[in-house]
Protein backbone atom coordinates (compact mmCIF):
# COMPACT_ATOMS: atom_id res chain seq x y z
CA UNK A 1 0.00 0.00 0.00
CA UNK A 2 1.16 3.67 -0.88
CA UNK A 3 1.80 5.98 2.30
CA UNK A 4 1.65 9.55 1.43
CA UNK A 5 3.95 11.66 2.34
CA UNK A 6 4.34 15.39 1.89
CA UNK A 7 1.81 18.90 0.98
CA UNK A 8 -1.31 17.64 -1.26
CA UNK A 9 -1.16 21.46 -2.38
CA UNK A 10 1.90 21.57 -3.95
CA UNK A 11 2.22 20.97 -7.79
CA UNK A 12 4.35 17.54 -8.41
CA UNK A 13 5.79 17.56 -11.88
CA UNK A 14 5.57 14.53 -13.91
CA UNK A 15 5.82 13.52 -17.31
CA UNK A 16 3.72 10.99 -19.59
CA UNK A 17 5.22 7.45 -19.70
CA UNK A 18 2.34 6.21 -22.14
CA UNK A 19 -0.45 6.94 -23.53
CA UNK A 20 -3.78 4.59 -24.39
CA UNK A 21 -6.40 5.48 -26.21
CA UNK A 22 -9.86 4.26 -24.55
CA UNK A 23 -13.32 4.95 -26.29
CA UNK A 24 -13.88 8.03 -28.36
CA UNK A 25 -12.71 11.06 -26.75
CA UNK A 26 -11.20 9.29 -24.09
CA UNK A 27 -7.48 7.88 -23.33
CA UNK A 28 -5.43 6.49 -20.53
CA UNK A 29 -2.78 8.74 -19.38
CA UNK A 30 0.04 7.04 -17.63
CA UNK A 31 2.07 9.17 -15.50
CA UNK A 32 5.70 9.43 -14.17
CA UNK A 33 6.70 11.47 -11.56
CA UNK A 34 9.72 14.03 -11.89
CA UNK A 35 11.19 15.13 -8.79
CA UNK A 36 12.44 12.45 -7.28
CA UNK A 37 9.86 11.07 -4.96
CA UNK A 38 8.08 8.15 -5.90
CA UNK A 39 3.95 6.36 -5.69
CA UNK A 40 4.34 5.25 -2.52
CA UNK A 41 5.23 8.34 -0.80
CA UNK A 42 2.20 9.85 -3.25
CA UNK A 43 0.01 7.68 -1.00
CA UNK A 44 -3.03 7.71 -3.18
CA UNK A 45 -6.34 5.58 -2.03
CA UNK A 46 -8.60 3.41 -4.10
CA UNK A 47 -11.41 6.12 -5.01
CA UNK A 48 -9.17 9.68 -4.57
CA UNK A 49 -8.49 12.44 -8.07
CA UNK A 50 -5.78 14.41 -8.35
CA UNK A 51 -5.93 17.92 -10.13
CA UNK A 52 -3.61 18.38 -13.51
CA UNK A 53 -2.71 21.29 -14.39
CA UNK A 54 -1.11 22.27 -17.82
CA UNK A 55 0.63 25.78 -18.61
CA UNK A 56 -1.46 28.14 -20.11
CA UNK A 57 -4.77 26.22 -20.21
CA UNK A 58 -5.59 25.62 -16.05
CA UNK A 59 -6.27 22.87 -14.52
CA UNK A 60 -8.87 20.32 -14.09
CA UNK A 61 -9.92 17.22 -10.99
CA UNK A 62 -9.32 13.81 -12.50
CA UNK A 63 -10.11 10.21 -10.87
CA UNK A 64 -6.80 8.08 -10.08
CA UNK A 65 -7.71 4.63 -12.28
CA UNK A 66 -4.93 2.95 -10.74
CA UNK A 67 -4.68 1.33 -7.65
CA UNK A 68 -1.79 2.16 -4.23
CA UNK A 69 -0.82 -1.84 -5.07
CA UNK A 70 0.78 -0.40 -8.42
CA UNK A 71 3.33 1.98 -7.34
CA UNK A 72 5.21 2.06 -10.48
CA UNK A 73 3.20 5.04 -11.70
CA UNK A 74 -0.34 6.31 -11.71
CA UNK A 75 -2.74 6.44 -14.57
CA UNK A 76 -5.39 8.59 -14.99
CA UNK A 77 -8.58 7.52 -17.57
CA UNK A 78 -9.55 11.73 -19.25
CA UNK A 79 -12.23 12.22 -21.45
CA UNK A 80 -11.64 15.06 -23.58
CA UNK A 81 -14.04 18.24 -22.33
CA UNK A 82 -12.17 21.08 -22.23
CA UNK A 83 -9.05 23.44 -22.81
CA UNK A 84 -6.77 21.06 -19.88
CA UNK A 85 -8.37 17.54 -21.05
CA UNK A 86 -7.90 19.08 -24.62
CA UNK A 87 -4.48 20.04 -24.58
CA UNK A 88 -3.23 16.82 -23.00
CA UNK A 89 -4.81 14.99 -25.85
CA UNK A 90 -1.99 17.64 -27.98
CA UNK A 91 0.70 15.20 -25.59
CA UNK A 92 2.60 11.96 -26.32
CA UNK A 93 5.51 10.49 -24.20
CA UNK A 94 7.73 12.56 -22.39
CA UNK A 95 5.26 15.65 -22.22
CA UNK A 96 4.78 17.47 -19.16
CA UNK A 97 1.98 18.12 -16.50
CA UNK A 98 2.04 19.11 -12.69
CA UNK A 99 -0.60 17.33 -10.32
CA UNK A 100 -1.52 17.66 -6.89
CA UNK A 101 -2.76 16.02 -4.16
CA UNK A 102 -4.42 13.27 -3.47
CA UNK A 103 -7.81 14.52 -2.71
CA UNK A 104 -11.04 12.91 -1.29
CA UNK A 105 -11.91 10.46 0.58
CA UNK A 106 -11.99 6.68 -0.71
CA UNK A 107 -13.28 3.70 -0.29
CA UNK A 108 -13.27 2.23 3.01
CA UNK A 109 -11.22 -0.69 1.87
CA UNK A 110 -10.41 -1.91 5.63
CA UNK A 111 -14.29 -2.35 6.39
CA UNK A 112 -14.99 -4.27 2.59
CA UNK A 113 -11.77 -6.96 3.87
CA UNK A 114 -13.02 -10.33 4.30
CA UNK A 115 -16.57 -9.51 2.83
CA UNK A 116 -18.09 -10.09 -0.75
CA UNK A 117 -17.99 -7.64 -2.77
CA UNK A 118 -19.97 -6.47 -5.98
CA UNK A 119 -19.42 -3.60 -8.64
CA UNK A 120 -21.66 -2.41 -10.51
CA UNK A 121 -20.70 0.08 -13.29
CA UNK A 122 -21.96 2.16 -15.37
CA UNK A 123 -20.67 3.97 -19.09
CA UNK A 124 -17.44 5.92 -17.70
CA UNK A 125 -18.62 5.19 -14.27
CA UNK A 126 -16.02 2.51 -14.69
CA UNK A 127 -13.45 4.38 -14.60
CA UNK A 128 -12.89 5.54 -10.93
CA UNK A 129 -13.91 2.11 -9.58
CA UNK A 130 -10.83 0.36 -11.62
CA UNK A 131 -8.58 1.87 -8.90
CA UNK A 132 -10.33 -0.16 -6.65
CA UNK A 133 -11.12 -3.21 -8.44
CA UNK A 134 -7.57 -3.57 -9.17
CA UNK A 135 -6.75 -2.98 -5.65
CA UNK A 136 -9.28 -6.43 -4.57
CA UNK A 137 -7.53 -8.43 -7.62
CA UNK A 138 -3.96 -7.65 -5.90
CA UNK A 139 -4.99 -8.48 -2.68
CA UNK A 140 -7.54 -11.08 -3.73
CA UNK A 141 -7.21 -13.44 -0.73
CA UNK A 142 -8.43 -10.72 1.51
CA UNK A 143 -11.65 -10.49 0.29
CA UNK A 144 -14.51 -12.86 -0.64
CA UNK A 145 -16.30 -13.22 -3.98
CA UNK A 146 -16.09 -11.01 -6.38
CA UNK A 147 -18.58 -9.97 -8.74
CA UNK A 148 -18.73 -7.17 -11.27
CA UNK A 149 -21.76 -5.81 -13.55
CA UNK A 150 -20.54 -3.24 -16.18
CA UNK A 151 -22.99 -1.69 -18.13
CA UNK A 152 -22.68 0.47 -21.58
CA UNK A 153 -25.09 1.83 -24.09
CA UNK A 154 -23.67 0.51 -27.33
CA UNK A 155 -20.82 -2.12 -27.57
CA UNK A 156 -18.55 0.29 -29.02
CA UNK A 157 -18.41 2.11 -25.34
CA UNK A 158 -16.55 -0.28 -22.98
CA UNK A 159 -13.42 1.04 -21.19
CA UNK A 160 -10.86 -1.15 -20.28
CA UNK A 161 -12.20 -3.63 -23.26
CA UNK A 162 -8.96 -5.87 -23.07
CA UNK A 163 -8.61 -5.27 -19.48
CA UNK A 164 -12.21 -6.32 -18.67
CA UNK A 165 -11.87 -9.59 -21.28
CA UNK A 166 -9.40 -10.94 -19.59
CA UNK A 167 -11.54 -11.25 -16.28
CA UNK A 168 -13.48 -14.34 -18.16
CA UNK A 169 -9.82 -16.31 -17.58
CA UNK A 170 -10.06 -15.46 -14.29
CA UNK A 171 -12.05 -17.65 -11.51
CA UNK A 172 -11.57 -15.45 -8.47
CA UNK A 173 -13.94 -12.75 -10.37
CA UNK A 174 -17.38 -13.04 -12.01
CA UNK A 175 -18.24 -10.52 -15.01
CA UNK A 176 -21.53 -9.56 -16.33
CA UNK A 177 -21.73 -7.08 -18.42
CA UNK A 178 -24.74 -5.30 -20.88
CA UNK A 179 -25.45 -3.13 -23.45
CA UNK A 180 -28.43 -0.61 -23.51
CA UNK A 181 -28.83 -1.56 -27.06
CA UNK A 182 -27.60 -3.68 -30.08
CA UNK A 183 -28.16 -1.95 -33.33
CA UNK A 184 -26.41 -3.99 -35.38
CA UNK A 185 -27.09 -7.24 -33.64
CA UNK A 186 -23.49 -8.19 -32.98
CA UNK A 187 -23.97 -8.68 -28.93
CA UNK A 188 -23.38 -12.11 -27.66
CA UNK A 189 -24.55 -11.02 -24.37
CA UNK A 190 -27.09 -9.83 -22.11
CA UNK A 191 -29.13 -6.29 -23.87
CA UNK A 192 -30.89 -4.19 -21.67
CA UNK A 193 -29.86 -1.64 -18.53
CA UNK A 194 -27.55 -2.82 -15.83
CA UNK A 195 -30.01 -3.84 -13.52
CA UNK A 196 -31.40 -6.49 -15.80
CA UNK A 197 -27.82 -8.19 -14.63
CA UNK A 198 -29.46 -8.25 -11.34
CA UNK A 199 -31.54 -11.32 -12.66
CA UNK A 200 -28.15 -13.27 -13.99
CA UNK A 201 -26.65 -14.19 -10.19
CA UNK A 202 -26.88 -14.60 -7.01
CA UNK A 203 -25.75 -12.60 -4.35
CA UNK A 204 -25.74 -12.36 -0.35
CA UNK A 205 -26.63 -8.94 0.69
CA UNK A 206 -26.14 -9.97 3.92
CA UNK A 207 -22.23 -10.38 4.00
CA UNK A 208 -21.65 -8.16 0.75
CA UNK A 209 -20.89 -4.53 -0.01
CA UNK A 210 -21.85 -2.76 -3.15
CA UNK A 211 -19.77 -0.24 -4.49
CA UNK A 212 -21.81 2.01 -7.66
CA UNK A 213 -20.77 4.64 -10.20
CA UNK A 214 -22.20 5.63 -13.22
CA UNK A 215 -24.80 8.21 -15.11
CA UNK A 216 -27.03 10.14 -12.53
CA UNK A 217 -30.21 8.12 -13.66
CA UNK A 218 -28.22 4.65 -12.64
CA UNK A 219 -27.88 5.10 -8.87
CA UNK A 220 -31.93 5.78 -8.22
CA UNK A 221 -33.21 2.35 -10.28
CA UNK A 222 -29.61 0.26 -8.54
CA UNK A 223 -30.07 1.42 -5.37
CA UNK A 224 -33.46 0.37 -5.53
CA UNK A 225 -32.92 -2.68 -6.47
CA UNK A 226 -30.11 -3.60 -3.95
CA UNK A 227 -32.85 -2.42 -1.05
CA UNK A 228 -35.35 -4.60 -2.43
CA UNK A 229 -32.95 -7.38 -2.67
CA UNK A 230 -31.84 -7.18 1.42
CA UNK A 231 -28.54 -4.95 1.33
CA UNK A 232 -28.27 -2.48 4.27
CA UNK A 233 -28.07 1.35 3.53
CA UNK A 234 -24.68 1.04 5.42
CA UNK A 235 -23.31 -1.53 2.63
CA UNK A 236 -24.04 0.73 -0.21
CA UNK A 237 -20.97 3.15 -1.28
CA UNK A 238 -20.85 5.24 -4.32
CA UNK A 239 -18.34 7.52 -5.82
CA UNK A 240 -20.65 10.98 -6.65
CA UNK A 241 -18.55 13.09 -9.25
CA UNK A 242 -19.76 16.48 -9.87
CA UNK A 243 -18.35 19.22 -11.53
CA UNK A 244 -15.40 19.76 -9.17
CA UNK A 245 -12.76 22.57 -9.92
CA UNK A 246 -10.40 23.82 -6.64
CA UNK A 247 -10.77 20.09 -5.39
CA UNK A 248 -10.37 21.57 -1.56
CA UNK A 249 -13.74 23.17 -0.99
CA UNK A 250 -13.75 26.43 -1.48
CA UNK A 251 -15.31 27.26 -4.70
CA UNK A 252 -18.62 25.14 -4.15
CA UNK A 253 -18.83 23.61 -7.85
CA UNK A 254 -19.23 20.29 -6.62
CA UNK A 255 -21.87 20.75 -3.81
CA UNK A 256 -24.37 18.86 -2.78
CA UNK A 257 -26.90 19.74 0.05
CA UNK A 258 -24.44 20.68 2.99
CA UNK A 259 -21.61 18.72 1.44
CA UNK A 260 -19.05 19.29 -0.71
CA UNK A 261 -18.07 16.17 -3.55
CA UNK A 262 -14.39 17.13 -3.29
CA UNK A 263 -13.50 16.91 0.43
CA UNK A 264 -16.63 14.94 1.89
CA UNK A 265 -16.58 12.21 -0.81
CA UNK A 266 -16.40 11.90 -3.52
CA UNK A 267 -17.04 8.53 -1.88
CA UNK A 268 -20.37 8.69 0.46
CA UNK A 269 -22.27 6.22 2.00
CA UNK A 270 -26.16 5.49 1.26
CA UNK A 271 -27.15 6.76 4.87
CA UNK A 272 -24.51 10.54 4.28
CA UNK A 273 -26.56 11.01 1.32
CA UNK A 274 -30.24 9.13 0.74
CA UNK A 275 -32.28 12.53 1.98
CA UNK A 276 -30.07 14.85 -0.35
CA UNK A 277 -31.91 15.45 -3.53
CA UNK A 278 -28.96 16.54 -5.79
CA UNK A 279 -26.78 13.36 -4.95
CA UNK A 280 -29.10 10.49 -6.38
Amino acid sequence: MCEHNGNIYTPRPVTIARTLPQIEHHRLFQLSLEDGSSWEEFGHQPGQFIEVSVFGKGEAPISISSPPTRCDHLEICVRRAGKVTGAMFEMGKGSRLSIRGPYGRGFPVETFKGHKLLFVAGGLGLAPLRSLLLYVLDKRKDFDDLILMYGTNRPDNVLFKYELLSFFDRDDIKYLYSVDRDDEGIWKQYVGVVTGLFDRTSLSPGDTYAVLCGPPVMYRYVIDRLLKLGFAKEHIYMSLERMMKCGVGKCGHCAIGDKYCCTDGPVFNLTEVEHIKEAI
